[in-house]
Protein backbone atom coordinates (compact mmCIF):
# COMPACT_ATOMS: atom_id res chain seq x y z
CA UNK A 1 0.00 0.00 0.00
CA UNK A 2 1.32 3.44 -0.95
CA UNK A 3 0.79 6.88 0.57
CA UNK A 4 0.86 10.19 -1.29
CA UNK A 5 1.51 13.67 0.10
CA UNK A 6 0.12 16.65 -1.82
CA UNK A 7 2.00 19.87 -1.01
CA UNK A 8 -0.15 22.93 -1.73
CA UNK A 9 2.53 25.46 -0.69
CA UNK A 10 1.68 28.65 1.14
CA UNK A 11 3.22 30.48 4.10
CA UNK A 12 2.15 30.99 7.74
CA UNK A 13 0.51 34.34 8.37
CA UNK A 14 0.09 35.02 4.64
CA UNK A 15 -1.95 32.09 3.36
CA UNK A 16 -4.08 31.54 6.45
CA UNK A 17 -6.08 34.77 6.86
CA UNK A 18 -3.43 36.13 9.19
CA UNK A 19 -1.49 34.86 12.18
CA UNK A 20 -3.31 33.56 15.22
CA UNK A 21 -2.30 35.58 18.28
CA UNK A 22 -0.26 32.66 19.67
CA UNK A 23 1.27 31.46 16.40
CA UNK A 24 4.83 30.14 16.60
CA UNK A 25 5.69 31.98 13.37
CA UNK A 26 4.61 35.44 14.51
CA UNK A 27 7.37 38.07 14.75
CA UNK A 28 9.91 35.90 12.92
CA UNK A 29 12.97 37.98 12.14
CA UNK A 30 15.53 37.51 9.38
CA UNK A 31 17.55 34.91 11.30
CA UNK A 32 20.80 33.60 9.89
CA UNK A 33 21.08 29.92 8.81
CA UNK A 34 20.97 27.71 11.89
CA UNK A 35 22.77 24.68 10.53
CA UNK A 36 21.26 21.19 10.49
CA UNK A 37 21.72 17.55 9.45
CA UNK A 38 21.18 18.42 5.78
CA UNK A 39 23.98 21.00 5.52
CA UNK A 40 27.13 20.19 3.59
CA UNK A 41 30.12 19.47 5.87
CA UNK A 42 31.94 22.62 4.73
CA UNK A 43 28.98 25.01 4.64
CA UNK A 44 26.58 26.13 7.35
CA UNK A 45 23.14 26.70 5.88
CA UNK A 46 20.94 24.86 3.42
CA UNK A 47 17.41 25.25 2.09
CA UNK A 48 15.94 23.41 5.08
CA UNK A 49 17.53 25.45 7.89
CA UNK A 50 17.20 28.81 6.13
CA UNK A 51 13.82 28.66 4.40
CA UNK A 52 12.13 25.38 5.30
CA UNK A 53 12.27 25.86 9.08
CA UNK A 54 10.36 29.13 8.65
CA UNK A 55 7.98 27.50 6.14
CA UNK A 56 8.89 30.36 3.85
CA UNK A 57 7.21 29.69 0.51
CA UNK A 58 6.23 32.08 -2.27
CA UNK A 59 2.53 31.35 -1.87
CA UNK A 60 -0.03 28.70 -2.68
CA UNK A 61 0.70 26.65 -5.77
CA UNK A 62 -1.80 26.93 -8.58
CA UNK A 63 -4.12 23.98 -9.12
CA UNK A 64 -2.49 22.91 -12.39
CA UNK A 65 0.93 22.70 -10.70
CA UNK A 66 -0.53 20.59 -7.89
CA UNK A 67 -2.24 18.31 -10.42
CA UNK A 68 0.98 17.88 -12.43
CA UNK A 69 3.06 17.16 -9.32
CA UNK A 70 0.47 14.71 -8.02
CA UNK A 71 0.43 12.82 -11.33
CA UNK A 72 4.23 12.69 -11.38
CA UNK A 73 4.36 11.40 -7.80
CA UNK A 74 1.67 8.83 -8.53
CA UNK A 75 3.82 7.34 -11.24
CA UNK A 76 6.52 6.56 -8.67
CA UNK A 77 4.13 4.66 -6.38
CA UNK A 78 3.45 0.95 -6.49
CA UNK A 79 0.26 -0.72 -5.35
CA UNK A 80 -3.02 0.82 -4.28
CA UNK A 81 -3.05 4.16 -2.51
CA UNK A 82 -3.92 3.85 1.18
CA UNK A 83 -3.91 7.58 1.92
CA UNK A 84 -3.62 10.98 0.24
CA UNK A 85 -2.43 13.67 2.67
CA UNK A 86 -2.86 17.39 1.99
CA UNK A 87 -0.13 19.53 3.54
CA UNK A 88 1.65 22.84 3.04
CA UNK A 89 2.96 25.96 4.72
CA UNK A 90 -0.42 27.67 4.36
CA UNK A 91 -3.77 26.55 5.75
CA UNK A 92 -5.61 24.23 3.31
CA UNK A 93 -8.94 25.78 4.29
CA UNK A 94 -7.67 29.05 2.80
CA UNK A 95 -6.63 27.56 -0.53
CA UNK A 96 -8.47 29.69 -3.14
CA UNK A 97 -9.60 26.72 -5.25
CA UNK A 98 -10.20 24.39 -2.34
CA UNK A 99 -13.39 22.78 -3.67
CA UNK A 100 -11.75 21.96 -7.00
CA UNK A 101 -8.70 20.60 -5.20
CA UNK A 102 -10.82 18.25 -3.09
CA UNK A 103 -12.80 17.05 -6.10
CA UNK A 104 -9.54 16.41 -7.97
CA UNK A 105 -8.02 14.40 -5.15
CA UNK A 106 -11.33 12.70 -4.37
CA UNK A 107 -11.38 11.28 -7.91
CA UNK A 108 -8.38 9.12 -6.95
CA UNK A 109 -10.67 6.95 -4.78
CA UNK A 110 -8.23 6.93 -1.85
CA UNK A 111 -8.92 8.11 1.71
CA UNK A 112 -8.08 11.80 2.11
CA UNK A 113 -6.26 13.16 5.13
CA UNK A 114 -5.85 16.85 5.96
CA UNK A 115 -2.75 17.08 8.12
CA UNK A 116 -3.64 20.47 9.57
CA UNK A 117 -6.26 23.16 9.23
CA UNK A 118 -7.60 25.94 11.42
CA UNK A 119 -10.87 26.04 9.49
CA UNK A 120 -10.53 29.85 9.26
CA UNK A 121 -10.85 29.76 5.49
CA UNK A 122 -14.21 27.96 5.46
CA UNK A 123 -17.20 30.28 5.48
CA UNK A 124 -19.83 27.84 4.19
CA UNK A 125 -20.94 24.85 6.33
CA UNK A 126 -21.59 22.91 3.10
CA UNK A 127 -17.81 22.37 2.88
CA UNK A 128 -18.29 19.49 5.33
CA UNK A 129 -20.53 17.67 2.84
CA UNK A 130 -17.99 18.20 0.06
CA UNK A 131 -15.22 16.70 2.18
CA UNK A 132 -17.26 13.70 3.25
CA UNK A 133 -18.50 12.99 -0.29
CA UNK A 134 -14.93 13.06 -1.63
CA UNK A 135 -13.53 10.54 0.81
CA UNK A 136 -12.12 12.52 3.71
CA UNK A 137 -11.20 9.97 6.37
CA UNK A 138 -9.10 11.96 8.85
CA UNK A 139 -8.48 15.60 9.71
CA UNK A 140 -6.44 17.50 12.28
CA UNK A 141 -8.47 20.58 13.16
CA UNK A 142 -7.20 23.42 15.34
CA UNK A 143 -10.17 24.39 17.47
CA UNK A 144 -8.52 26.54 20.20
CA UNK A 145 -11.94 26.76 21.89
CA UNK A 146 -15.51 26.06 20.93
CA UNK A 147 -16.42 29.53 22.17
CA UNK A 148 -16.91 31.51 18.91
CA UNK A 149 -15.82 34.77 20.52
CA UNK A 150 -12.50 33.29 21.59
CA UNK A 151 -11.91 31.91 18.09
CA UNK A 152 -12.56 35.37 16.69
CA UNK A 153 -10.31 37.17 19.18
CA UNK A 154 -7.35 34.79 19.27
CA UNK A 155 -7.54 32.99 15.91
CA UNK A 156 -8.98 35.90 13.92
CA UNK A 157 -11.59 33.59 12.47
CA UNK A 158 -14.06 35.82 10.58
CA UNK A 159 -16.80 33.17 10.56
CA UNK A 160 -16.35 31.03 13.69
CA UNK A 161 -19.93 29.74 13.53
CA UNK A 162 -19.36 28.22 10.10
CA UNK A 163 -16.00 26.74 11.14
CA UNK A 164 -17.54 25.08 14.20
CA UNK A 165 -20.53 23.82 12.19
CA UNK A 166 -18.14 22.14 9.76
CA UNK A 167 -16.14 20.66 12.62
CA UNK A 168 -19.32 19.37 14.25
CA UNK A 169 -20.46 17.57 11.09
CA UNK A 170 -17.03 16.11 10.44
CA UNK A 171 -16.86 14.77 14.01
CA UNK A 172 -19.84 12.59 13.26
CA UNK A 173 -18.54 11.28 9.93
CA UNK A 174 -14.72 11.00 9.91
CA UNK A 175 -11.79 10.67 12.31
CA UNK A 176 -11.33 14.13 13.79
CA UNK A 177 -8.31 14.96 15.94
CA UNK A 178 -8.82 18.41 17.36
CA UNK A 179 -5.93 20.54 18.56
CA UNK A 180 -5.54 23.55 20.81
CA UNK A 181 -2.68 25.67 22.06
CA UNK A 182 -3.40 26.30 25.74
CA UNK A 183 -3.15 29.92 26.88
CA UNK A 184 -3.42 30.03 30.70
CA UNK A 185 -6.23 32.32 31.74
CA UNK A 186 -7.75 32.34 28.25
CA UNK A 187 -8.84 28.90 27.02
CA UNK A 188 -7.96 26.70 29.99
CA UNK A 189 -10.08 25.94 33.07
CA UNK A 190 -13.84 25.83 32.49
CA UNK A 191 -13.40 26.95 28.87
CA UNK A 192 -11.15 23.98 28.15
CA UNK A 193 -13.51 21.55 29.85
CA UNK A 194 -16.39 22.95 27.79
CA UNK A 195 -14.32 22.44 24.65
CA UNK A 196 -13.52 18.86 25.64
CA UNK A 197 -17.17 18.14 26.40
CA UNK A 198 -18.32 19.65 23.08
CA UNK A 199 -15.83 17.57 21.10
CA UNK A 200 -16.54 14.36 22.97
CA UNK A 201 -20.32 14.67 22.61
CA UNK A 202 -19.95 15.16 18.84
CA UNK A 203 -17.66 12.20 18.34
CA UNK A 204 -14.12 13.56 17.98
CA UNK A 205 -11.47 10.86 18.23
CA UNK A 206 -9.17 12.92 20.36
CA UNK A 207 -7.80 16.29 21.41
CA UNK A 208 -4.13 17.21 21.26
CA UNK A 209 -3.24 20.04 23.63
CA UNK A 210 -0.07 22.04 22.98
CA UNK A 211 1.65 24.07 25.65
CA UNK A 212 2.16 27.65 24.53
CA UNK A 213 5.81 28.60 23.92
CA UNK A 214 6.85 32.21 24.45
CA UNK A 215 10.65 32.28 24.71
CA UNK A 216 13.81 30.64 23.42
CA UNK A 217 14.14 28.05 26.20
CA UNK A 218 10.64 26.77 25.40
CA UNK A 219 11.48 26.32 21.72
CA UNK A 220 11.39 29.62 19.85
CA UNK A 221 14.41 29.48 17.53
CA UNK A 222 13.55 32.16 14.96
CA UNK A 223 14.31 35.24 17.03
CA UNK A 224 10.62 35.84 17.60
CA UNK A 225 10.05 35.66 21.32
CA UNK A 226 8.05 36.68 23.18
CA UNK A 227 5.15 35.95 20.82
CA UNK A 228 2.66 37.45 23.31
CA UNK A 229 4.25 40.00 25.63
CA UNK A 230 2.14 39.48 28.77
CA UNK A 231 0.94 35.88 28.32
CA UNK A 232 1.79 33.42 31.09
CA UNK A 233 3.25 30.02 30.23
CA UNK A 234 2.79 26.78 32.14
CA UNK A 235 5.71 24.70 33.27
CA UNK A 236 6.05 21.32 31.59
CA UNK A 237 5.11 19.62 34.86
CA UNK A 238 1.98 21.75 35.35
CA UNK A 239 0.97 21.07 31.77
CA UNK A 240 1.46 17.32 32.25
CA UNK A 241 -0.79 17.44 35.34
CA UNK A 242 -3.45 19.29 33.32
CA UNK A 243 -3.44 16.49 30.72
CA UNK A 244 -3.68 13.86 33.45
CA UNK A 245 -6.67 15.55 35.09
CA UNK A 246 -8.56 16.01 31.82
CA UNK A 247 -7.96 12.43 30.73
CA UNK A 248 -9.68 11.25 33.93
CA UNK A 249 -12.74 13.41 33.25
CA UNK A 250 -13.33 12.47 29.61
CA UNK A 251 -13.42 9.22 27.66
CA UNK A 252 -12.15 10.89 24.49
CA UNK A 253 -8.40 10.55 24.13
CA UNK A 254 -6.61 13.64 25.41
CA UNK A 255 -2.86 14.02 25.15
CA UNK A 256 -0.37 16.85 25.29
CA UNK A 257 2.92 18.03 23.91
CA UNK A 258 5.62 18.27 25.21
CA UNK A 259 4.03 16.06 27.90
CA UNK A 260 2.19 13.63 27.76
CA UNK A 261 -0.05 10.73 26.54
CA UNK A 262 -1.71 9.17 29.63
CA UNK A 263 -3.23 6.31 27.63
CA UNK A 264 0.08 5.12 26.21
CA UNK A 265 2.51 6.35 28.86
CA UNK A 266 4.59 8.20 26.30
CA UNK A 267 6.91 9.92 25.78
CA UNK A 268 9.40 7.23 26.83
CA UNK A 269 6.79 4.59 27.67
CA UNK A 270 9.58 2.00 27.60
CA UNK A 271 10.84 3.17 30.98
CA UNK A 272 7.92 1.23 32.51
CA UNK A 273 8.84 -1.96 30.61
CA UNK A 274 11.88 -3.57 32.27
CA UNK A 275 11.55 -6.69 30.09
CA UNK A 276 11.92 -4.57 26.95
CA UNK A 277 14.79 -2.54 28.38
CA UNK A 278 16.55 -5.83 29.10
CA UNK A 279 16.37 -6.61 25.36
CA UNK A 280 18.20 -3.42 24.40
CA UNK A 281 21.93 -3.63 23.62
CA UNK A 282 24.29 -2.98 26.53
CA UNK A 283 26.21 0.30 26.60
CA UNK A 284 29.85 -0.74 26.27
CA UNK A 285 31.62 2.58 25.70
CA UNK A 286 31.59 6.14 27.02
CA UNK A 287 30.07 9.06 25.16
CA UNK A 288 28.23 12.19 26.26
CA UNK A 289 24.63 12.39 25.06
CA UNK A 290 23.20 15.90 24.88
CA UNK A 291 19.43 16.41 24.99
CA UNK A 292 16.71 18.89 25.93
CA UNK A 293 15.87 19.53 29.57
CA UNK A 294 12.55 17.65 29.39
CA UNK A 295 13.86 14.45 27.78
CA UNK A 296 17.18 14.26 29.64
CA UNK A 297 16.01 12.49 32.84
CA UNK A 298 14.03 9.93 30.83
CA UNK A 299 16.91 9.15 28.48
CA UNK A 300 19.34 9.02 31.39
CA UNK A 301 17.21 6.48 33.26
CA UNK A 302 16.97 4.18 30.24
CA UNK A 303 20.66 4.38 29.28
CA UNK A 304 21.67 3.83 32.90
CA UNK A 305 19.55 0.67 32.96
CA UNK A 306 21.49 -0.47 29.90
CA UNK A 307 24.85 -0.03 31.62
CA UNK A 308 25.82 3.55 30.85
CA UNK A 309 28.04 5.26 33.42
CA UNK A 310 27.91 8.67 31.71
CA UNK A 311 25.11 11.09 32.69
CA UNK A 312 23.00 12.56 29.89
CA UNK A 313 23.77 16.29 29.61
CA UNK A 314 20.83 18.72 29.39
CA UNK A 315 20.80 22.12 27.77
CA UNK A 316 18.38 24.81 28.93
CA UNK A 317 16.27 24.38 25.79
CA UNK A 318 13.35 22.13 26.66
CA UNK A 319 12.83 20.48 23.26
CA UNK A 320 15.73 18.37 22.03
CA UNK A 321 15.14 18.70 18.28
CA UNK A 322 15.14 22.52 18.63
CA UNK A 323 18.60 22.73 20.17
CA UNK A 324 20.78 25.33 18.44
CA UNK A 325 24.44 26.38 18.64
CA UNK A 326 23.55 28.98 21.28
CA UNK A 327 22.31 26.22 23.59
CA UNK A 328 25.53 24.21 23.60
CA UNK A 329 27.68 27.32 24.11
CA UNK A 330 26.52 27.44 27.74
CA UNK A 331 27.49 23.85 28.58
CA UNK A 332 30.18 23.00 31.12
CA UNK A 333 32.77 21.40 28.83
CA UNK A 334 34.55 19.72 31.75
CA UNK A 335 31.74 17.15 32.05
CA UNK A 336 31.85 16.12 28.38
CA UNK A 337 33.50 13.01 26.99
CA UNK A 338 35.69 13.19 23.85
CA UNK A 339 32.74 11.81 21.87
CA UNK A 340 29.51 13.82 22.02
CA UNK A 341 26.16 12.72 20.56
CA UNK A 342 23.62 15.41 19.72
CA UNK A 343 19.96 14.92 18.70
CA UNK A 344 19.66 13.93 15.06
CA UNK A 345 17.34 16.83 14.23
CA UNK A 346 19.16 19.52 16.24
CA UNK A 347 19.61 22.81 14.37
CA UNK A 348 23.40 22.89 14.59
CA UNK A 349 26.06 22.64 11.90
CA UNK A 350 28.28 19.69 12.76
CA UNK A 351 31.58 21.55 12.22
CA UNK A 352 30.40 24.48 14.34
CA UNK A 353 29.29 22.12 17.11
CA UNK A 354 32.75 20.52 17.19
CA UNK A 355 34.39 23.95 17.35
CA UNK A 356 32.16 25.10 20.21
CA UNK A 357 32.60 21.91 22.23
CA UNK A 358 36.39 21.83 21.71
CA UNK A 359 37.13 25.42 22.74
CA UNK A 360 38.65 24.28 26.07
CA UNK A 361 41.51 22.63 24.17
CA UNK A 362 40.08 19.08 24.24
CA UNK A 363 39.30 17.87 20.73
CA UNK A 364 35.78 16.45 20.72
CA UNK A 365 33.96 14.61 17.97
CA UNK A 366 30.26 15.38 17.44
CA UNK A 367 27.98 12.64 16.13
CA UNK A 368 24.28 12.87 15.37
CA UNK A 369 22.07 10.38 17.14
CA UNK A 370 18.70 9.01 15.95
CA UNK A 371 16.09 11.47 14.69
CA UNK A 372 13.51 10.24 17.20
CA UNK A 373 13.70 8.28 20.46
CA UNK A 374 10.00 8.46 21.31
CA UNK A 375 6.65 9.80 20.14
CA UNK A 376 5.18 13.11 21.27
CA UNK A 377 1.41 13.59 21.37
CA UNK A 378 1.16 14.74 17.76
CA UNK A 379 2.82 11.50 16.68
CA UNK A 380 1.32 9.12 19.21
CA UNK A 381 -2.31 10.26 18.81
CA UNK A 382 -2.94 7.73 16.05
CA UNK A 383 -0.63 5.02 17.40
CA UNK A 384 -1.07 2.00 19.63
CA UNK A 385 1.12 1.45 22.68
CA UNK A 386 2.83 -1.41 20.85
CA UNK A 387 3.73 0.93 17.99
CA UNK A 388 5.12 3.54 20.39
CA UNK A 389 7.20 0.91 22.18
CA UNK A 390 8.48 -0.39 18.86
CA UNK A 391 9.55 3.15 17.90
CA UNK A 392 11.32 3.57 21.23
CA UNK A 393 13.05 0.19 21.00
CA UNK A 394 14.32 1.12 17.55
CA UNK A 395 15.43 4.60 18.62
CA UNK A 396 17.31 3.49 21.72
CA UNK A 397 18.89 0.56 19.90
CA UNK A 398 20.26 3.00 17.34
CA UNK A 399 21.42 5.40 20.06
CA UNK A 400 23.28 2.66 21.93
CA UNK A 401 24.85 1.38 18.71
CA UNK A 402 26.06 4.95 18.09
CA UNK A 403 27.56 5.16 21.59
CA UNK A 404 29.29 1.80 21.15
CA UNK A 405 30.59 2.69 17.70
CA UNK A 406 31.92 6.18 18.39
CA UNK A 407 32.42 6.21 22.18
CA UNK A 408 35.66 5.71 24.06
CA UNK A 409 36.75 2.66 26.02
Amino acid sequence: MAQLTVDIGGSPGINCRGYCEYCYFRKVRGVQPLGCRYCLPFKKGCDYCTRGVKEEYSGFKDLKTIADETLANLQTKQGDLSRVTISGGGDPSCYPRFCELIELLGSMDAPLHIGYTSGKGWDDPKIADLLIENGLSEISFTVFATDPELRTKYMHDPTPGASLAILEKLCGAVDVYAAAVVLPGVNDGDVLEDTCRWLQERGAKGLILMRFANNADQGLILGNGPVMETQNVQSAESFRDLITDLSKKFTMKISGTPLWDPELGSPFAIRHEPDLIAKLPRVLRRASVISGSIATPFIGTILSACGSKVPVVPVKKEIACLITADDIRTLDLSVLEPSVIIPGRAFIHDAEAEEILSRDGTKRSVIRGPDMLTADAETSMGMTREQVLEMEMDGFTRLIWTINQFGNE
